[in-house]
């Protein structure tokens, strides 16, 4: 009888690690199932050059997804310090939602440098967010069985890290192009032993390009940037993230010289799997895409220009990482353009 306790404490026990470790695997890709890669951050406009001098964004944030059996599916451990006969099977599922606010200050130099217009900027995230995990765990010890449900929840409210970013623009014509480096300084909101975070806990580099094609006389415009994120290990968990790819773009028709209407929509493809102490799934590699609507407007503020943005993805193809939608909300102020028509300077991240 104590022989028969002592297994099912382990496999309650097991439960409880387990709807933890599937928290975090909901997409193990990108540990806690958080990329450094907010997709959807570049829109419409993205390379397009903006006024010289400071500008100021805000941006609200919203996002819910949900995970199930596609992505937190069973999974077979074998418990060799305990017995190798000890097969214990865990189904779980997740939902998160999050609310955030993204404060960007930038300043964009009137001198050329290589030819292009520098901006640098840095970006701060304040809001909240949850996650709720539920599992059912089944262990099965000849001739004895175990079957045991239970759920878990966790938010939190506070600050994220921060991001520095630093851009250049080029234009020809019609044709504008960029190029941009960005980071994650780990300084938020950070636990291992949380189910949400705002903090990711480890720093990453991203770097990539970026092309819009805007048309003033015709109002057509199109943006497309890619990139690349390194992920450095997280020190708490001696877990490192593998490299991720990523793709935003936006497509606009200006109705007027205030408004545009279009479409947005992001991909999103894990290349290489994590590694560390915790990566025991294998190359379980996440990826998801999103397409959806938006409209913009712009108008005088004083002797400033404002810029007020609304979009919305709906993600479909999603594996290994939590799919759902998101909305954004954002309003600028920035330097008021020289001459018509007039054209947002948005700043990201």
């Amino acid at each position: 009888m104590k022989y028969l306790t002592l297994r099912t404490s382990a496999a309650t026990a097991l439960l409880c690690a387990g709807l933890l470790s599937i928290a975090a695997t909901v997409s193990r890709a990108d540990e806690s199932g958080t990329s450094f890669w907010l997709p959807g951050i570049f829109g419409s406009l993205a390379a397009a050059p903006g006024q010289p001098g400071w500008a100021f964004a805000t941006v609200y944030y919203h996002t819910s997804v949900s995970a199930g059996a596609d992505v937190a599916r069973s999974r077979e451990l074998q418990i060799g310090t305990l017995n190798p006969n000890l097969n214990v099977n865990l189904n779980a599922t997740l939902k998160a939602d999050a609310d955030l606010a993204l404060l960007v200050p930038s300043y964009t130099f009137a001198t050329p440098v290589l030819g292009g217009q520098l901006a640098v900027q840095m970006a701060a995230i304040v809001g909240r967010t949850s996650a709720t995990v539920n599992g059912t765990l089944s262990a099965s010890l000849p001739p004895f069985s175990l079957l045991r449900t239970d759920s878990i929840g966790d938010s939190v409210t506070g600050f994220g890290d921060l991001y520095p970013q630093m851009s250049l623009k080029w234009n020809f014509g019609v044709n504008n192009f960029m190029t941009y480096v960005t980071g994650d300084i780990p300084v938020g909101n950070y636990s291992s032993m949380r189910l949400a975070n705002l903090g990711l806990g480890h720093g990453a580099i991203d770097g990539g390009v970026g092309y819009t094609y805007f048309n003033p006389a015709t109002g057509h415009e199109f943006s497309a940037v890619t990139g690349l994120t390194y992920n450095f290990t997280n020190p708490v968990t001696n877990y490192q993230s593998g490299v991720d790819w990523h793709l935003d773009w936006g497509a606009s028709q200006f109705v007027s010289k205030q408004v545009l209407i279009g479409l947005v929509g992001y991909v999103y493809q894990q290349l290489t799997a994590d590694s560390g102490q915790a990566a025991i799934l294998g190359e379980f590699k996440s990826r998801v895409f999103a397409a959806g609507p938006q409209i913009g407007f712009i108008f005088p503020v004083g002797d400033m220009q404002g810029y007020l943005n609304l979009k919305g993805y709906k993600e479909f193809g999603a594996e290994n990482r939590p799919e759902g939608w998101n909305a954004w909300l954002t309003f600028s102020l920035s330097p008021a353009a020289a001459a018509p028509p007039l054209r947002p300077t948005l700043v990201h991240k």
